[in-house]
């Protein structure tokens, strides 16, 4: 909480006149949206390179399966990256509810 203070005590700082309270909310809003979307990109981030990475390895160790392997990263992939959208969605309606 102590961050969305400071940045609301910078805006107020910045400001040429007087901030009303809708206006110190919004943008405590807007920097709290901002902050739990990128905390929601960590995650799926992290998840493709561990995918990917493990995804590779078991294709070195076996060329055969390649195709299978290939396949199934990708549809983990599509379900890694479906989290981070959802993250984007609640960052939408944060900022904009």
């Amino acid at each position: 909480m102590s961050v969305l203070a400071t940045i609301a005590t910078q805006a107020l700082e910045l400001a040429q006149e007087p901030l009303t309270a809708a206006d110190e909310k919004g943008i405590a809003g807007a920097a709290g949206a901002g902050m739990a979307y990128g905390l929601a990109a960590i995650g799926p981030g992290i998840g493709i390179g561990y995918l990917v990475g493990q995804a590779v390895q078991a294709m070195a160790r076996q060329p055969e399966s390649a195709g299978t392997v290939r396949t199934t990263m990708f549809l983990g992939i599509a379900f890694t990256e479906a989290l981070a959208l959802i993250g984007f969605v609640v960052f939408i309606l944060l900022k904009f509810a």
